[in-house]
């Protein structure tokens, strides 16, 4: 993650995460931690407040009559926490996610299981109705512990350039 600093007083500065459009590089591939562990909890709690009724996310005997033997963690949230890990590296200066596609998501995740992921630059080009912004394309990957591919997907952002961008005005 490049991290910089910004001098906001006497002997005080202020962190400034993320990437400029300027910093990303076609290829280059960031690995996204700390990792993640999801919890029985947390899938509870995000089925419920997303309004997910089916009982293979929250029902125990349920679930232990299905081919997994145990609760899933609802995909959803799986790419939630996945997406949430590439913020920092990939779209804390983005001004807008223009898409996601291609999302997969090839092995189950349960409860206990610890996400990794990491994302490599597609493509990026500067944006052509709205100057001094770019347009980055990344492919991500989540793992578990076990180094199984639970999710994939590519997702393109709208990036701020080095030059436009409100943060000074924000106060970040």
């Amino acid at each position: 993650m490049v991290v910089e600093a910004a001098k906001v007083g006497e002997n005080r500065y202020r962190e400034r995460g993320g990437r400029y459009f300027e910093d990303f590089e076609v290829g280059d591939v960031y690995e996204h931690r700390p990792g993640r562990t999801v919890t029985l909890t947390d899938n509870i709690w995000f089925t419920t407040l997303t309004m997910n009724s089916h009982p293979i996310h929250f029902d125990a005997e349920y679930a232990k009559h299905s081919e997994f033997g145990e609760p899933l963690i609802v995909s959803t949230l799986t790419l939630a926490i996945i997406t949430g890990m590439s913020v920092s590296d990939v779209s804390q200066k983005a001004v807008a996610n223009l898409g996601w596609t291609d999302i997969q998501l090839p092995h189950p995740v349960h409860a206990g299981d610890t996400i990794y992921a990491e994302s490599e630059v597609l493509s990026k080009r500067l944006s052509k109705s709205r100057p001094g912004q770019g347009i980055v394309t990344v492919k991500t990957i989540g793992k578990n512990q076990k180094g199984d591919v639970i999710c994939s997907y590519e997702r393109t952002i709208l990036v701020l350039g080095r030059e436009n961008n409100f943060e000074d005005e924000a106060g970040y």
